[in-house]
């Protein structure tokens, strides 16, 4: 009797108190080992010794504290990607833009409450080109007792897609620069560190994924590679899409997604066919005339009970440029814009900006190319400069020529974007320039491809904020037709959205969290080239409006 009214008391206190989150606590051990794909070893860069590293679980409004320490001969920085890091953007990552790096030898705590976010994001090295093995998924639960918006599955599993080069790739990376061109392509792609067998290496196995007939499957699919979109599939079954970026999605079926380097996506598959074993496959996406690294990564799904010379089911990737294919998943995107979960789309807007995103040439006398220049990327003509002190430590404590507020709106020259002329001239202007917003402007912002050098579709993530795809299409993009046209009722929301190739994509956002805040093309290579800035947001008046002081471990250049 006693132990029935200890239960009453319990389920009464759920009830009439709130249930606030809890406090997790991580370790990360920056660590080097060596790893054999593609029938070969090197020594890569590691979290705790694992490829990919561990997976970060929390639940909304728990607080996680990460120690992160530094074992290796490179500075380290970790991005919590898709975290909004509301009034703690000395927790988000990006190294000189919200920290200077961890130094060999040193420790840094991040420390940040995830605060109105569930779903699958995930975190990744952020300086150099380390986050190709230095990355892992981020699994938010919803809060104790809120069930999802959608049949809760049977089981859970994460797949984590990626790029394996046989170099090292700060090697790679540095190869390119030195030469003023294009990086190699990667060896291969893979599915949770597997590339599975390969022409080159036949025999080394791939990753399996156990599934019990009639039994439902979440997958938290993401994708961590450097420089590639990639298609998922899996052979004779249908996936159901019910979240992108940590936000719910009206639900449709499909038999293939896209997913953008910086992007992730909950399907859940219904293990409902005849018993055996069923080919994964990860295949690259580009629509331009641009080397691409064609090999298809493949994984197993595999029923519990069939025998391992069960014969393999078969599927075919898309076509490489299967932009039909591509299309079809983006359209069907819309956020659930239910009661709970309504989108929140900014009507009225204050600041309505155009940039330009694509490729330029900036002389390099000491580089090897033909044209006698170093290949460069820039947002409205302008190449991002990287600083040598962290951009919100110079904001915070008010340093001086660090950088500037002087970022361009809009293009300084208007041009036809699209046209295959080259314009005047494909010299880019160098800068360490922001954009400056007070605090809760409504931002609206347009993203256009340019044909210079190549039209290439471009994933942009934007740091400490999500942010609704109100808009998207080919060729310039027009204010007064195509503006008529957006979705201001359901438009997908999300952290990282791909600028179609010889297209435009609009965005519109609330700038409610005060700091730096970063935003760059999540090709690497783009990143690495000068494709990003940053907006400065300012505080605002209320007291939970201010950026929080910078924490007392805080890496020092």
């Amino acid at each position: 009797m006693e132990s029935n009214w200890l239960r009453i008391f319990v389920l009464l206190a759920f009830c009439f108190f709130p249930v606030f989150g809890i406090t997790r606590h991580y370790k990360f051990n920056v660590v080097m080992r060596n790893m054999s794909r593609l029938c070969s070893s090197k020594p890569i860069v590691t979290i705790n010794g694992r490829f990919p590293g561990p997976t970060i679980y929390a639940r909304e409004d728990d607080r996680v504290l990460i120690k992160v320490v530094n074992h290796v001969k490179y500075n380290v920085s970790i991005h919590w990607h898709g975290i909004r890091q509301l009034r703690t953007g000395w927790a988000d990552g990006p190294a000189y833009i919200t920290q200077c790096p961890i130094q060999p030898g040193k420790n840094y705590v991040y420390n940040f409450t995830i605060t109105g976010q569930r779903g699958t994001l995930f975190w990744h090295a952020h300086i150099l080109w380390l986050r190709a093995t230095v990355h892992g998924a981020i699994v938010i639960l919803p809060k104790r007792g809120v069930p999802y918006p959608f049949p809760k599955p049977n089981h859970e599993a994460v797949v984590v897609l990626g790029e394996w080069w046989k170099s090292d790739t700060e090697a790679v990376v540095n190869e390119a620069l030195n030469s003023g061109l294009a990086p190699n392509v990667s060896d291969a792609h893979t599915i949770n560190g597997h590339p599975g067998p390969v022409s080159n290496c036949p025999s080394q196995g791939g990753y399996r994924l156990s599934v019990a007939p009639g039994k439902t499957y979440m997958l938290r699919v993401i994708n961590a590679a450097l420089n590639e979109e990639l298609f998922f599939k899996i052979a004779g079954h249908k996936m159901t899409v019910v979240e992108v970026d940590a936000t719910y999605v009206k639900p449709f079926k499909t038999d293939t997604i896209l997913i953008s380097p910086g992007q992730t996506a909950n399907v859940i598959v219904t293990a409902d066919q005849n018993f055996g074993k069923y080919m994964v496959v990860a295949s690259p996406f580009m629509d331009s005339p641009i080397t691409v690294d064609n090999v298809t990564a493949t994984a197993t799904l595999h029923y519990t009970g069939a025998l391992e010379s069960a014969p393999m089911t078969f599927t075919s990737a898309p076509p490489q440029n299967g932009t039909s294919v591509a299309n079809n998943f983006i359209d069907s995107l819309k956020s659930l814009n239910s009661i709970k979960y309504p989108a929140k789309v900014p009507k009225n807007v204050d600041h309505s900006l155009l940039f330009t995103v694509g490729l330029g040439i900036n002389p390099c006398p000491t580089c090897i190319s033909a044209h006698g220049g170093r290949v460069v990327a820039s947002i409205n003509n302008v190449t991002f400069v990287m600083p040598k002190t962290a951009l919100l430590q110079a904001h915070f404590f008010g340093i001086k020529n660090v950088f500037t507020t002087d970022f361009p709106g809009n293009p300084s020259f208007i041009f036809n974007y699209m046209s295959t002329l080259p314009p005047p001239s494909l010299a880019t202007m160098n800068g360490t320039k922001l954009y400056r917003l007070r605090y809760n402007a409504t931002v609206q912002l347009v993203l256009q491809d340019t044909g210079i050098i190549a039209p290439e579709n471009h994933p942009i993530h934007l740091h400490g904020f999500n942010f609704f795809a109100v808009g998207k299409g080919l060729g310039n993009f027009n204010p007064k037709t195509d503006a008529k046209n957006f979705n201001l009722m359901d438009p997908v929301e999300r952290n990282t959205i791909g600028v179609p190739s010889g297209g435009w994509v609009a965005i519109r956002f609330r700038a409610d969290n005060p700091g730096v805040w970063f935003m760059h093309c999540h090709l690497e290579i783009h990143t690495t080239w000068g494709l990003k800035m940053a907006f400065l947001v300012d505080n605002g008046k209320g007291p939970n409006e201010s950026l929080l002081p910078p924490p007392k471990d805080l890496p020092k250049c």
